[in-house]
This record gives structure tokens, sequence and C-alpha cells, in this order.
């Protein structure tokens, strides 16, 4: 098999990777614009594999997109490259619209016209997976799980554009007959994220004895799923999964985001030098709320636990545990962000254009 991926130098995209090439015999392709988010150092150890190709392309480019279908004959795609951070689209919530959905369209056109065209026993085995969020379904109240028949109430800009991209996704299954599967995950973490998303902002923070912001007074859920066990459901569905359907990956790990940072902090206090001024709880600081933040997430994973036989390898603790330490042990890689690209400043207060680049 050779298997486009998009976004493939992103957090999720790059877990992806690895994983395809350390544990099959399967040839990737990485489409990858290489915006602000993408960084390929996590690529490095299998830059030089063989079966490794990449393209520095964007997916709105629909000459470029159709020529990487026509030079390297994809078996199959699978969709992560967009623009993913709320609060960068709260602040440039057009850019989201051009990547997430215009994006998308493209990529859903060049793949129907590619799949056409193919001989009929490639046609059968053809598989595009659309990689989407559990965001585009609103937010739950204290109880209760989204399920893949969850309906969608998508509340940020980032949101609305992913529940767009899924809308569209379906459709040209519904109406072309192109073989979609899709899947709809919750909070990813683990090595290898861009220092902008809680954890690796908190831990690092919490490293250099910065301020710790926790929005509202922390008391948001969300449910984590470590990035590579998001892999593997990526790869279960994209090669055992049902043609038409979707399968909702969640991480059964419920946390308040106060619990979260709390957490952090006595891991680093565990793993680093101490401060001065003590532990580094006493960093907390409960700041003005995001627009629009919702209150929970949790997922109800069944389906995909039922049909395909997965299972995180990871609770919170441990994969937590294997994170923070991942971002003490390499200082080097998030300093040279922090110094160039992002310095740490909050996003999303809705009053200043971000460079999405």
């Amino acid at each position: 098999m050779k298997l486009l991926v998009t976004g493939g130098a992103g957090f999720i995209g790059s877990a992806v990777i690895r994983l395809v090439l350390r544990e099959t015999a399967a040839a990737v392709v990485n489409l990858d614009k290489l915006t602000y988010a993408a960084n390929l150092d996590s690529l490095a150890a299998i830059a030089h594999d063989p079966r490794y190709a990449f393209e520095k392309v964007d997916i709105c480019d629909r000459p470029e997109v159709e020529r990487v279908f026509r030079q390297h004959r994809p078996d199959a795609v699978m969709h992560l490259a967009a623009e993913s951070h709320v609060d960068r689209s709260i602040d440039a919530p057009a850019s989201f619209l051009q990547t997430n959905v215009v994006g998308t369209c493209t990529l859903l056109e060049v793949a129907l016209d590619y799949w056409r065209a193919l001989p009929s026993e490639r046609q059968s085995g053809f598989r595009f997976h659309h990689v989407s969020t559990d965001e585009v379904y609103g937010s739950l109240g204290p109880t209760g799980r989204f399920s893949e028949t969850t309906a969608y109430e998508p509340n940020s800009p980032y949101s609305a554009s992913k529940a767009a991209s899924d809308h569209f996704a379906r459709a040209w299954h519904q109406t072309y007959g192109l073989p979609v599967v899709a899947s709809n995950c919750s909070n990813n973490y683990g090595p290898w994220q861009f220092p902008e998303k809680l954890i690796p902002l908190v831990t690092v923070n919490a490293l250099l004895g910065k301020p710790l912001p926790v929005y509202g007074q922390g008391e948001n859920v969300r449910d984590w799923l470590f990035v590579e066990d998001h892999a593997r459901a990526l790869w279960l569905i994209l090669t055992a999964g049902r043609v038409g359907e979707t399968y909702n990956v969640g991480g059964d790990s419920e946390r308040r985001n106060l619990a979260v940072v709390e957490a952090i902090c006595d891991l680093v206090d565990e793993m680093a030098p101490k401060l001065a001024g003590g532990p580094r709880r006493a960093l907390i600081e409960f700041v003005r709320d995001r627009p629009g933040h919702d209150l929970r997430y949790a997922i109800d994973a069944s389906k995909l636990q039922a049909e395909l036989g997965w299972r995180p390898r990871e609770d919170f603790a441990s994969g937590l545990d294997r994170t923070v330490a991942w971002y003490l042990d390499n200082r080097a890689w998030w300093e040279r962000l922090r110094a160039g690209i992002y310095a740490g400043d909050r996003l999303g207060l809705g009053r200043q254009k971000v460079d999405q680049t």
C-alpha cells in the first residue's frame, strides 16, 4: 500500500507516519504546507527511509495536489491537514475556513477524479480517511458522552470549519460514491506537540518558572488521548473500518483543566530542579475565560472498540509522565520555537491577527 498523508509534518500526522513506517510494510507520501505548527524534526528518524517521500504542497493548490496524486499514485488518503488551535481561530477565522473547508473540498475533488480513473481492482481498495475532532459536537453537560450519532453544534470558528469539512466528506461519499471513512477524536497530547497547546505550554512554563494561565476557574473538562494511541486507531480505521462510517476515538481520560495543570506541576517538580519560590502549583493564575469556551467533552469509543478491537495503551497518568519527560529532555527543540515562532503569549482574545504561516 502507498498512503498519502496530508498534514504529515504536524503533531498527529507525524505520529501516524512514524507508526506506519515502523510497524507496517506500507509506503508513505507526506503532503504538508509547512505552516508554523509543522516540524520536519519529528520525522528525522524516517526521513531517509526509501518508503517515505515528502511534498511541500498546500491542499488548496489544486494543480499541485493533482500532480502529487498523478506522480505518487496512492492507494489511500489520510486527511489530517488542518488549522487546529481554537484560540487562533478566534483571532483569525478566515484562515480556518480556507484550509479546513476550501482545502478539504479541493482534496476531495482531486481524490474523486483520481479514484474514478483507477482500474476496478484498485478502485475497490481505495480509501479516503477524513480525520476530525470531537469539538464539532459542541459542549456536554456534567453527564453523557459524544457518540457517532450526536448532533453537530460547533461553538468556535475552528469547530465550525471542521464540522463543514466533515459534511463535505460525507457528501462526497453519499453523492459520488467516494469510499470515505471518518473519525472524530478527543484532545491529543504527547511528544512533538507545538507548545501553544495546553499540556506543552504548561510544561514549558512550569519548567521556566513562568505563570501558568488557567481559563476561568479551570472547570472545563476534556477527554485526553495519547497521540500514539490515536495513530494506531487511525491506521485501523483506514484499513479495517467500514466505508461510509464514522468512528469516535477517545482516551477514556476525562480531566478538569485545573487538574491537568496541577498534575503537570507535580511531575515537573519531580523531574526538574526545584524552584526557589516553592512548588510549581503556586504559578497557577486564573485568567479571563476563552470566548465561547465549551464546558465538557467526552467520547464514547465503544463502536471502535467493538468493531475493530482498539483500546488505548496509555492511561492519562502514564501518557502524561512520558509527555512531560519528553519536553524536559528535548529542551533545544521547543526553545527554538519559543525564540522564533511562538513565545508563549496568550491567543484567542478576539482582537489580534495571528500569523498562520
